[in-house]
């Protein structure tokens, strides 16, 4: 039988999953111009930071070395997005998943940590260093939750202020139409304006004819 933890995996696991979210989230921190954004990445890429180096490190306590996960072809793509300047914090929250933690976040009833003590063999230490996990990443779901509903209610008050195409291109087009009728009536004006001199030239050579 083998002495090897059952639950060496999920540390394994746990501790690839933070270092990533650390990388990107500390990314994306630097190049925010939103305080509340930035100050809430901050707060979790630290998290997620020391949850990577502390899982690595109880693996390591317990004999075994920290496994390389599968390379990922999106992480460069995720990465580049973080970095990027010219991606919203709107649609980064929705690209890099803060939007479907905020969602899971606001439900009720059981989450994903809830059956990390199923396996009744861990031991004390590791299952200390599992529960302030547990309560730290609750935490920061729920203040990525309060920073996404923050984010999005700034971004539906930005777009609501803004004109919508539809009725903008409709503005146009009632512009265009009243001006192609002033044009016409402009024209009207003129021909009317016209056959008014050349009728009053008219009479006045009628009148000197008979006045011969």
């Amino acid at each position: 039988m083998s002495d090897k933890p059952s639950y060496l995996g999920l540390l394994n696991a746990v501790s690839l999953a933070e270092s990533e979210a650390y990388e990107y989230l500390t990314a994306w921190a630097a190049v925010t111009r939103h305080e509340g954004v930035q100050a809430t990445l901050r707060t979790v890429a630290a998290r997620e930071g020391e949850h990577g180096m502390a899982f690595a490190k109880r693996i390591n306590e317990l004999g075994y070395d920290l496994r390389p996960g599968p390379d990922d072809p999106k992480r460069a793509e995720r990465l580049a997005l973080a970095c990027s300047t010219e991606v919203s914090d709107y649609d980064k929250m929705h690209a890099l998943g803060v939007a479907r933690i905020a969602e899971d976040t606001g439900k009720s009833g059981p989450d994903i940590f809830d059956t990390f003590f199923s396996d009744h063999s861990i031991d004390v230490q590791t299952g200390e260093l599992l529960g302030r996990y547990i309560a730290e990443e609750r935490d920061t779901g729920r203040r990525l939750r309060a920073c996404y509903l923050a984010v999005k209610a700034e971004h539906e008050a930005s777009r609501a202020s803004k004109p919508k195409k539809s009725s903008k291109k409709k503005r146009n087009k009632d512009m265009r139409r009243l001006e192609h009728k002033v044009d016409a009536l402009c024209d009207a004006v003129e021909a009317l304006q016209r056959s008014a001199t050349n009728g009053k030239n008219g009479r006045a050579g009628a009148k000197a004819g008979l006045s011969r």
